[in-house]
C-alpha cells in the first residue's frame, strides 16, 4: 500500500542556494504512479561504482533500448508483434512495453550493458574529471623578517 505523505521542503529551500535540484530530486522521489514494472535492484560495488538489475523477461535484447543523457538514464523496452498470437493459451510472462528512468548523479558515465537469463545488468562508475576533483593548495611561507625589511624600506623612502 503505497504512502501519500509529502515532505514539505519549502522552509529549507529559501535559506539554500544552490541546493535546487537536490530538493527536486528529493520531491520527486516520493508517491508517484510507479507500477513497478519491471523490477529491478541496485547495488553499490564501491564507493564510485554501482550496478543496476532489471528483470525483464520475455525480452530479447533487440527490444531493449538505453539512453544515457546527462544525469539521467532511460530503460525502455518494447515487445515485436506476434506472427502467431493465437497459438498461445495462457499468456503469464508480460508483454507491455515499459519505460524506467534513473536520475544519476554528476559524474556518472554508464559503462556496460548486459542481458543473460532475462536480467538486464547495467553497470555505472562516476569518474570526476581530474579538474573538479579537489586539490591541496600549498600556502608559500616568505623567509623569516622580509615583512619587516619591506616596512623598514617603506619608511625610508
Amino acid at each position: 500500500m503505497r504512502t501519500t505523505n509529502y515532505l514539505d521542503l519549502a522552509p529549507y529551500r529559501r535559506s539554500t542556494v544552490g541546493f535546487d535540484r537536490l530538493f527536486d530530486f528529493m520531491n520527486s522521489a516520493g508517491p508517484n504512479s510507479d507500477d513497478g514494472y519491471p523490477p529491478y535492484d541496485i547495488e553499490r560495488l564501491d564507493e564510485d561504482s554501482y550496478r543496476i538489475t532489471l528483470a525483464v523477461a520475455g525480452f530479447r535484447p533487440d527490444e531493449i533500448e538505453i539512453v544515457a543523457q546527462q544525469n539521467l538514464m532511460t530503460i525502455s523496452g518494447k515487445k515485436a508483434e506476434d506472427e502467431k498470437p493465437d497459438k498461445f493459451i495462457h499468456r503469464g510472462i508480460a508483454r507491455r512495453s515499459f519505460e524506467r528512468r534513473f536520475q544519476l548523479a554528476d559524474f556518472v558515465q554508464v559503462k556496460t550493458a548486459e542481458f543473460a537469463n532475462g536480467l538486464l545488468t547495467i553497470t555505472l562508475q562516476r569518474e570526476v574529471p581530474e579538474a573538479m576533483k579537489p586539490r591541496k593548495i600549498e600556502i608559500a611561507s616568505s623567509p623569516a623578517g622580509s615583512g619587516e625589511q619591506r616596512a623598514t624600506e617603506d619608511a625610508a623612502a
